[in-house]
């Protein structure tokens, strides 16, 4: 087991958990349960984003056709050179996933093949990660594991606290439901906060219909961003070249929405 191989490596990964901002994964039984959520099959092939020390990456293999782990770390290919030993099907690219090309890496390493995604993100990366994933329209299934609190804004109904600008963008792509959660005493170092594993469906066409896709966002972004305004004057730095306040507040009222509207905003974050 992987466990038993990492003796005399703990050093090399808590330094690179601190200057990385990961934690590692560390409980068995976790990765087991997302493998198994993931899509992971002989037909198709697996991106894994952030592999750690190979925790998850060692069940992905167990039952995927291939593995592609992404990984920025540069101390950890020694680690998992020795963990992934046995497995051909597994292979490690050392690139930053913001800055890679995923329609080209994955058309070089898995052809035609169908592609799952699964990662453990670090919290600094989640949103833009999730973002350049759904963009990509390439994945069956993304599977990630993220801040509790971070899913559960993903996930979020409309009209509840949690609600954001990024829950509608995600579920503006994909399908979002939260799987299951997992204590922050499975990972190393233990963070201070719980995870939560995340599944995401991408849609055959956008949950809503629009005509302009990045009108539309810049709207969502403005009701969002703008607090104590009322929703009129925050759409106003976005629609106000083109529309008068009046024309605004006119839209508003065809939209059938409340004018006296205040203080949208995203949930604080910790």
């Amino acid at each position: 087991e992987i466990h038993e191989r990492l003796v005399g490596s703990e050093m090399c990964i808590r330094d690179s958990s601190k200057s990385m901002g990961q934690n590692f994964l560390i409980d068995p039984a976790i990765p087991y349960e997302i493998a198994e959520s993931s899509r992971a099959n002989e037909q198709n092939g697996v991106l894994e984003i952030g592999p750690g020390i190979g925790v998850l990456t060692e069940q992905l293999c167990k039952r995927a056709d291939k593995v592609v782990s992404i990984e920025v770390d540069k101390r950890l290919p020694p680690i998992l050179a020795e963990t992934m030993a046995e497995y051909e099907n597994f292979k490690l690219v050392l690139e930053d996933v913001l800055k890679v090309d995923l329609r080209t890496l994955l058309a070089e390493e898995f052809g035609d093949k169908p592609v799952a995604v699964c990662a453990n993100l670090p919290y600094y990366i989640t949103t833009p990660a999730i973002t350049a994933l759904l963009e990509s329209g390439a994945f069956e299934q993304v599977t990630v594991m993220v801040q509790k609190e971070v899913a559960q804004r993903i996930c979020a109904e409309p009209g509840t606290a949690a609600y954001s600008a990024f829950s509608i963008y995600v579920q503006y792509h994909a399908k979002a439901e939260i799987l299951f959660d997992v204590p922050a005493d499975c990972f190393v170092p233990r963070p201070k906060v719980d995870s939560a594993v995340l599944k995401l469906v991408p849609l055959d066409k956008p949950a809503v219909e629009t005509k302009d896709e990045k009108l539309f966002f810049a709207l969502v972004r403005a009701a969002f961003n703008m607090r104590r305004k009322t929703l009129v004057n925050a759409l106003g730095p976005v629609l106000g070249s083109s529309m008068s306040k009046e024309e605004i507040t006119a839209l508003v009222e065809a939209a059938g929405l409340d004018l006296s509207l205040i203080h949208i905003s995203e949930p604080t974050r910790r």
